[in-house]
Protein backbone atom coordinates (compact mmCIF):
# COMPACT_ATOMS: atom_id res chain seq x y z
CA UNK A 1 0.00 0.00 0.00
CA UNK A 2 1.58 3.62 -0.76
CA UNK A 3 0.43 6.67 1.08
CA UNK A 4 0.97 9.84 0.31
CA UNK A 5 1.12 12.13 3.17
CA UNK A 6 0.79 15.82 2.81
CA UNK A 7 2.34 18.41 5.93
CA UNK A 8 4.82 17.07 7.85
CA UNK A 9 5.23 19.56 10.54
CA UNK A 10 5.56 18.84 14.14
CA UNK A 11 2.94 16.16 14.07
CA UNK A 12 3.03 15.18 10.47
CA UNK A 13 7.13 13.87 10.71
CA UNK A 14 6.48 11.66 13.50
CA UNK A 15 3.42 9.94 12.15
CA UNK A 16 5.46 9.49 8.97
CA UNK A 17 7.98 7.61 10.99
CA UNK A 18 5.31 5.45 12.84
CA UNK A 19 3.88 4.76 9.28
CA UNK A 20 7.58 3.68 7.55
CA UNK A 21 8.47 1.54 10.77
CA UNK A 22 5.31 -0.14 9.52
CA UNK A 23 6.27 -1.20 6.86
CA UNK A 24 4.33 1.46 4.25
CA UNK A 25 5.67 2.81 1.28
CA UNK A 26 5.62 6.78 1.83
CA UNK A 27 5.69 9.45 -0.64
CA UNK A 28 5.99 13.18 1.05
CA UNK A 29 5.10 16.85 0.83
CA UNK A 30 5.39 19.65 2.88
CA UNK A 31 5.13 23.44 1.90
CA UNK A 32 8.04 24.08 4.37
CA UNK A 33 10.50 21.82 1.82
CA UNK A 34 13.37 21.36 4.41
CA UNK A 35 10.51 19.47 6.84
CA UNK A 36 9.75 16.74 4.11
CA UNK A 37 13.61 16.48 3.29
CA UNK A 38 14.66 15.66 6.57
CA UNK A 39 12.30 12.19 6.14
CA UNK A 40 14.17 11.51 3.10
CA UNK A 41 15.49 8.56 4.43
CA UNK A 42 12.23 6.81 4.72
CA UNK A 43 10.30 8.25 1.89
CA UNK A 44 10.29 9.50 -1.05
CA UNK A 45 10.30 13.64 -0.94
CA UNK A 46 8.49 15.27 -3.61
CA UNK A 47 8.64 19.16 -4.73
CA UNK A 48 4.88 19.53 -5.19
CA UNK A 49 1.73 17.86 -3.80
CA UNK A 50 0.41 16.67 -7.25
CA UNK A 51 3.59 14.67 -7.76
CA UNK A 52 3.42 13.13 -3.98
CA UNK A 53 -0.49 11.93 -4.92
CA UNK A 54 0.24 9.83 -7.91
CA UNK A 55 -0.52 6.15 -7.69
CA UNK A 56 -1.37 6.77 -4.22
CA UNK A 57 -4.18 3.92 -2.56
CA UNK A 58 -4.27 6.41 0.74
CA UNK A 59 -3.90 10.14 0.90
CA UNK A 60 -3.50 12.00 4.36
CA UNK A 61 -3.66 15.52 5.27
CA UNK A 62 -2.03 16.82 8.28
CA UNK A 63 -2.31 20.85 6.77
CA UNK A 64 -3.01 23.94 9.34
CA UNK A 65 -6.62 24.66 8.69
CA UNK A 66 -9.96 24.32 6.38
CA UNK A 67 -8.34 26.69 3.88
CA UNK A 68 -5.04 25.34 3.69
CA UNK A 69 -6.49 21.79 3.28
CA UNK A 70 -9.40 22.53 0.70
CA UNK A 71 -6.27 24.53 -1.24
CA UNK A 72 -3.65 22.09 -1.32
CA UNK A 73 -5.87 18.91 -2.05
CA UNK A 74 -8.19 20.45 -4.88
CA UNK A 75 -5.51 20.62 -7.44
CA UNK A 76 -5.28 17.18 -6.43
CA UNK A 77 -8.72 15.50 -6.34
CA UNK A 78 -8.97 14.48 -10.29
CA UNK A 79 -5.44 12.72 -10.09
CA UNK A 80 -6.30 10.48 -8.14
CA UNK A 81 -7.34 6.86 -9.06
CA UNK A 82 -11.21 5.87 -8.41
CA UNK A 83 -11.07 3.96 -4.64
CA UNK A 84 -8.35 6.19 -3.52
CA UNK A 85 -9.20 6.72 0.26
CA UNK A 86 -7.97 10.35 1.17
CA UNK A 87 -7.76 11.44 5.33
CA UNK A 88 -7.67 14.14 6.42
CA UNK A 89 -6.17 13.89 9.95
CA UNK A 90 -5.68 17.83 10.60
CA UNK A 91 -7.92 19.76 12.64
CA UNK A 92 -10.09 22.10 10.52
CA UNK A 93 -14.13 22.98 10.92
CA UNK A 94 -16.07 20.10 9.99
CA UNK A 95 -17.83 21.82 6.97
CA UNK A 96 -14.36 21.94 5.01
CA UNK A 97 -14.10 18.30 5.30
CA UNK A 98 -18.20 17.83 4.41
CA UNK A 99 -17.49 20.14 0.91
CA UNK A 100 -14.37 18.19 0.12
CA UNK A 101 -15.56 14.80 0.81
CA UNK A 102 -19.07 15.57 -1.17
CA UNK A 103 -16.50 16.61 -4.10
CA UNK A 104 -14.56 13.44 -3.43
CA UNK A 105 -17.81 11.27 -3.79
CA UNK A 106 -18.48 12.43 -7.48
CA UNK A 107 -15.49 11.29 -8.05
CA UNK A 108 -15.56 7.32 -6.97
CA UNK A 109 -13.14 8.58 -3.83
CA UNK A 110 -13.40 7.50 -0.30
CA UNK A 111 -12.90 10.20 2.18
CA UNK A 112 -12.68 10.23 6.24
CA UNK A 113 -12.17 12.91 8.42
CA UNK A 114 -9.80 11.79 11.64
CA UNK A 115 -8.03 14.91 13.81
CA UNK A 116 -6.04 13.33 16.33
CA UNK A 117 -5.10 14.16 19.82
CA UNK A 118 -2.17 13.03 22.04
CA UNK A 119 0.40 15.74 20.49
CA UNK A 120 4.04 15.06 19.55
CA UNK A 121 4.75 12.93 22.47
CA UNK A 122 1.26 11.02 21.23
CA UNK A 123 2.78 10.69 17.15
CA UNK A 124 5.99 9.86 18.23
CA UNK A 125 4.65 6.61 20.58
CA UNK A 126 1.76 5.81 18.26
CA UNK A 127 -0.74 6.44 20.81
CA UNK A 128 -3.03 9.13 19.12
CA UNK A 129 -6.41 9.24 19.73
CA UNK A 130 -8.22 9.54 16.49
CA UNK A 131 -11.58 10.78 15.75
CA UNK A 132 -13.05 9.00 12.53
CA UNK A 133 -15.96 10.14 10.90
CA UNK A 134 -16.79 8.87 7.40
CA UNK A 135 -18.58 5.53 5.57
CA UNK A 136 -18.23 1.90 7.07
CA UNK A 137 -16.65 1.39 4.57
CA UNK A 138 -13.89 4.22 4.46
CA UNK A 139 -13.01 3.51 7.94
CA UNK A 140 -12.54 -0.38 7.24
CA UNK A 141 -10.09 0.76 4.66
CA UNK A 142 -8.33 3.00 7.62
CA UNK A 143 -7.84 0.81 10.02
CA UNK A 144 -4.12 -0.70 9.05
CA UNK A 145 -3.12 2.72 8.48
CA UNK A 146 -4.49 4.00 12.09
CA UNK A 147 -3.17 0.93 13.69
CA UNK A 148 0.68 2.23 13.60
CA UNK A 149 -0.40 5.86 14.70
CA UNK A 150 -3.06 4.94 17.87
CA UNK A 151 -6.00 4.75 18.98
CA UNK A 152 -9.41 5.15 16.40
CA UNK A 153 -12.86 5.32 16.81
CA UNK A 154 -15.23 6.02 14.08
CA UNK A 155 -17.83 8.64 15.33
CA UNK A 156 -20.07 9.14 12.38
CA UNK A 157 -20.62 10.32 9.30
CA UNK A 158 -18.11 12.43 7.43
CA UNK A 159 -17.83 15.96 9.73
CA UNK A 160 -18.16 14.04 13.11
CA UNK A 161 -14.46 13.68 13.46
CA UNK A 162 -13.75 17.27 13.46
CA UNK A 163 -16.68 17.84 15.84
CA UNK A 164 -15.45 15.30 18.08
CA UNK A 165 -11.88 16.86 17.78
CA UNK A 166 -13.77 20.63 18.29
CA UNK A 167 -14.92 19.07 21.88
CA UNK A 168 -11.39 17.62 22.71
CA UNK A 169 -9.77 20.73 22.33
CA UNK A 170 -12.51 23.20 23.94
CA UNK A 171 -11.84 20.32 26.94
CA UNK A 172 -8.04 20.80 26.74
CA UNK A 173 -8.12 24.34 26.45
CA UNK A 174 -10.30 25.04 29.37
CA UNK A 175 -8.00 22.01 31.79
CA UNK A 176 -5.20 23.99 30.63
CA UNK A 177 -6.79 27.10 31.75
CA UNK A 178 -8.63 25.33 35.40
CA UNK A 179 -4.55 24.10 35.99
CA UNK A 180 -2.35 27.22 35.07
CA UNK A 181 -4.55 29.62 37.12
CA UNK A 182 -4.28 26.95 40.01
CA UNK A 183 -1.03 26.38 40.01
CA UNK A 184 -0.40 29.96 39.84
CA UNK A 185 -3.16 30.94 43.30
CA UNK A 186 -0.75 28.20 44.78
CA UNK A 187 2.15 30.30 44.30
CA UNK A 188 0.60 33.60 45.02
CA UNK A 189 -0.09 32.08 48.44
CA UNK A 190 2.98 30.83 49.59
CA UNK A 191 2.96 27.35 47.88
CA UNK A 192 5.64 26.12 45.72
CA UNK A 193 3.71 24.81 42.61
CA UNK A 194 5.73 22.15 41.83
CA UNK A 195 5.40 20.94 44.94
CA UNK A 196 1.15 21.35 44.27
CA UNK A 197 1.46 19.45 41.44
CA UNK A 198 2.91 16.27 42.62
CA UNK A 199 0.95 16.34 45.65
CA UNK A 200 -2.38 16.60 43.38
CA UNK A 201 -1.49 13.09 41.84
CA UNK A 202 -4.04 10.55 42.70
CA UNK A 203 -6.54 13.00 43.48
CA UNK A 204 -10.08 14.31 42.08
CA UNK A 205 -7.96 17.45 40.17
CA UNK A 206 -5.12 14.98 38.78
CA UNK A 207 -5.25 14.71 35.01
CA UNK A 208 -2.94 13.74 32.05
CA UNK A 209 -2.74 17.80 31.67
CA UNK A 210 -1.80 18.07 34.91
CA UNK A 211 0.78 15.62 34.56
CA UNK A 212 2.62 16.26 31.15
CA UNK A 213 1.52 20.53 30.53
CA UNK A 214 1.76 21.13 34.27
CA UNK A 215 5.29 19.87 34.14
CA UNK A 216 5.63 22.36 31.43
CA UNK A 217 4.48 25.04 33.48
CA UNK A 218 6.36 24.70 36.93
CA UNK A 219 10.00 23.79 34.31
CA UNK A 220 8.80 27.01 32.09
CA UNK A 221 9.35 24.30 29.36
CA UNK A 222 6.83 26.23 26.13
CA UNK A 223 8.60 24.78 23.15
CA UNK A 224 5.74 23.95 21.37
CA UNK A 225 4.14 20.19 20.85
CA UNK A 226 0.94 22.27 20.21
CA UNK A 227 1.29 25.71 19.76
CA UNK A 228 -1.48 28.42 21.04
CA UNK A 229 -1.95 29.79 17.72
CA UNK A 230 -3.37 26.16 16.90
CA UNK A 231 -5.52 26.33 19.91
CA UNK A 232 -6.80 29.72 19.26
CA UNK A 233 -7.90 28.46 15.48
CA UNK A 234 -9.52 25.74 17.20
CA UNK A 235 -11.45 27.26 19.52
CA UNK A 236 -12.45 29.79 17.07
CA UNK A 237 -14.10 26.67 15.61
CA UNK A 238 -15.15 25.42 18.68
CA UNK A 239 -17.23 29.16 18.92
CA UNK A 240 -18.44 29.19 15.07
CA UNK A 241 -19.80 25.44 16.17
CA UNK A 242 -21.66 26.72 19.53
CA UNK A 243 -22.88 29.74 17.48
CA UNK A 244 -24.26 27.70 14.41
CA UNK A 245 -25.82 25.00 17.15
CA UNK A 246 -27.22 27.94 18.97
CA UNK A 247 -25.07 27.29 22.22
CA UNK A 248 -23.80 29.31 24.23
CA UNK A 249 -20.54 28.28 26.02
CA UNK A 250 -19.36 30.40 29.19
CA UNK A 251 -16.02 28.62 29.49
CA UNK A 252 -15.44 28.46 25.60
CA UNK A 253 -16.26 31.96 25.59
CA UNK A 254 -13.57 33.20 28.12
CA UNK A 255 -10.77 30.63 27.08
CA UNK A 256 -10.86 31.71 23.59
CA UNK A 257 -10.90 35.52 24.72
CA UNK A 258 -7.71 34.33 26.97
CA UNK A 259 -5.79 32.50 24.22
CA UNK A 260 -6.68 35.24 21.68
CA UNK A 261 -4.97 38.26 24.31
CA UNK A 262 -1.92 35.48 24.60
CA UNK A 263 -1.29 34.91 20.83
CA UNK A 264 -2.21 38.05 19.30
CA UNK A 265 -1.05 40.68 22.10
CA UNK A 266 1.78 38.71 24.27
CA UNK A 267 3.74 37.03 21.57
CA UNK A 268 2.20 33.78 22.45
CA UNK A 269 1.40 31.94 18.94
CA UNK A 270 4.06 30.05 18.72
CA UNK A 271 4.43 28.70 22.26
CA UNK A 272 3.12 25.64 23.51
CA UNK A 273 -0.39 26.12 24.85
CA UNK A 274 0.60 25.12 28.00
CA UNK A 275 2.54 28.76 28.00
CA UNK A 276 -0.87 29.79 29.25
CA UNK A 277 0.83 30.19 32.37
CA UNK A 278 2.86 32.66 31.38
CA UNK A 279 0.65 34.69 29.95
CA UNK A 280 -1.15 34.68 33.47
CA UNK A 281 2.17 36.07 34.60
CA UNK A 282 2.29 38.75 31.94
CA UNK A 283 -0.65 39.77 32.84
CA UNK A 284 0.84 40.19 36.60
CA UNK A 285 3.44 42.51 35.34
Amino acid sequence: MKIAFLGTGLMGAPMVRRLATAGFELSVWNRSAARATALAGIATVCDTAESAILDADVVIMMLLDGPVTAEVLSPCLSLLKPGTLIIDMGSVDPDTDRALAAFSARLELHYLDAPVSGGVVGAEAGTLAIFAGGTAEAYAMAVPVFAPLGRATHLGAVGAGQVAKLANQLMVATTIGAVAEGLRLAEAGGCDPAALREALKGGFADSRILDLHGKRMVTADFVPGGRSVAQLKDLDNVMALAEASGLELPLGTTITASFRDFVENHGGAELDHSAYYLWLEQRWS
